[in-house]
């Protein structure tokens, strides 16, 4: 009177190892999709800033001063998902750093582009329009304030 569940195996089963061998699969793409340069690349000194954190008066989230976005470049804030951008003197925009195409992070910001590293889309730094595909949505247009010499996003 012995039944099959009465005799141990010698190893995993069948549907153990398949099931294994399927999240070990798929921790590999999620790991590929947001595997990238992790750097915050620019035209200028390819740092964040360090001054991040809450706002005092002026409410919202202190990025940086205006003379560390560089004209006609812009810089990355990775924590905050946005690049801010001086298109022109003393104008200031900011967008999302994800990028359109398959949401990778924006990687570098140089010669009036803001790059995505995964597939080389380019934006313009002073609309977050697509001008180099495969993306063919513009970068979302992010809040920000410039007060003073102080710029942070809303």
């Amino acid at each position: 009177m012995s039944s099959a569940s009465s005799h141990p195996t010698a190893g995993p089963d069948r549907r153990t190892v398949v099931a294994a061998v399927g999240a070990a699969g798929l921790a590999a793409a999620l790991t590929a999709c947001g595997s990238g340069d992790d750097s915050a690349g620019t035209g200028s000194s390819g740092t964040e800033s360090a001054a991040t954190g809450a706002a005092s008066d002026g409410g919202g989230t202190a990025l940086a001063r205006t003379a560390d976005i560089p004209e006609g470049g812009g810089r990355i804030f990775k924590d905050q998902g946005v690049v801010v951008t001086q298109p022109t003197a003393g104008t200031y925009k900011a967008f999302s750093a994800e990028c359109t195409h398959q949401g990778c992070a924006v990687g570098s910001v140089a010669h009036g582009m803001i790059v995505c590293p995964c597939h080389g889309s380019e934006f313009s730094v002073t609309d977050g329009s697509v001008k180099k595909g495969p993306a063919m949505k513009g970068l979302a247009p992010a809040r920000i304030t410039v007060s003073g010499d102080d710029i942070r996003l809303a």
